[in-house]
């Protein structure tokens, strides 16, 4: 009886630390994408004040540099032409795709978490709201 005891004990533990591994996996994704889109998105708006001082002229409205304009990539492929040109804008863009990537992936590595741990439940629900978020990402094309 103490022995079967014993190993029910180490199999809870097991969990537990198999949770928490988890836990700190998706805590550090979690903390990495918000820092990264951060200094992605400070340092895309800074070099673009660097690249039009205009902007940080008395006179000038603030309307003028928050402006829609051809200068804010509006594809993938326009992200890339800004980004290879080293363009302030594309790597704002680029920051706050990330930051709306950032939970996206968390779910989708919640699916290999949830597979880790065996819980088949929340393995399908989980694989379920991903493949709802890519869906919505296809089918939410702006025009």
């Amino acid at each position: 009886m103490n022995q079967q005891h014993t190993h029910q004990a180490t199999s809870e533990t097991t969990v537990e630390e198999k949770v928490r591994k988890v836990e700190l996996l998706i805590s550090n994704l979690l903390r990495f994408g918000v820092l990264a889109s951060l200094v992605l998105i400070v340092g895309g708006t800074l070099l673009s004040l660097a690249h039009h001082s205009e902007y940080l002229t008395p006179g000038v409205s603030f309307h003028r540099f928050v402006e829609a304009s051809d200068n804010v990539p509006h594809s993938l492929a326009g992200l890339a032409t800004g980004l290879k040109a080293f363009s302030g804008t594309a790597i704002a863009v680029l920051g706050i795709l990330l930051l709306i990537a950032t939970p996206v992936v968390r779910v989708g590595v919640s699916i290999f978490a949830f597979i880790y741990q065996r819980d088949r439940l929340y393995t399908l629900i989980t694989a379920t709201v991903f493949c709802l978020l890519l869906l919505s990402f296809a089918l939410g094309k702006v025009e």
